[in-house]
């Protein structure tokens, strides 16, 4: 069976043609507006590690969390980042105010930053996440602690109150 020219362009154009026919631009636009607003979305909120051992106390915040190292100090333990370095009991125990073994992890921590600029302030910045029903005497020490190993800005991290 012999095919007419005509007849033999059409079967090579359905052959040529593709499948499926999509319009990438409009999926490239759509990626591109998700992108756009997923970037600009993310540096807004920052949320400090949840503990369901620690209650904190509330209070009308209006500042949002910076970035920072986290102290968890819960009614057992002293966490530094998630990694406990110390425990409430020892902690009290000692007379002294500096509790060795949290200033040591701060100390790693405090090197973990690889890029400091020269007119840097020294004192870095720190969150300490306290149970409301730890005693003063504790947190003093923390806080103690937290400013010989020049953390002495120090911020607490407080349970926000609905309301005025």
């Amino acid at each position: 069976m012999k095919l007419t020219p005509l007849e033999r362009r059409t079967m090579r154009r359905a052959r040529n043609q593709p499948l499926v026919d999509m319009n990438l631009v409009s999926l490239i636009d759509i990626f591109t507006i998700l992108i756009f607003f997923l970037l600009s979305n993310t540096s807004e909120v920052q949320a400090l590690p949840s503990s369901k051992a620690v209650k904190l106390p509330e209070s009308f915040a209006d500042k949002s969390p910076k970035e920072t190292v986290v102290v968890v100090v819960n009614a057992d333990e002293i966490l530094v980042q998630g990694h406990k370095v110390a425990s409430v009991a020892e902690a009290m125990a000692t007379d002294a105010d500096l509790i060795e073994p949290l200033k040591a992890e701060l100390d790693i921590q405090a090197s973990h930053e690889l890029i400091r600029r020269e007119n840097a302030p020294q004192n870095q910045p720190i969150t300490i996440m306290g149970d409301k029903n730890i005693p003063y005497r504790l947190l003093r020490k923390v806080m103690y602690t937290c400013a010989r190993a020049n953390f002495s800005e120090v911020s607490f991290a407080v349970q926000r109150k609905n309301g005025a």
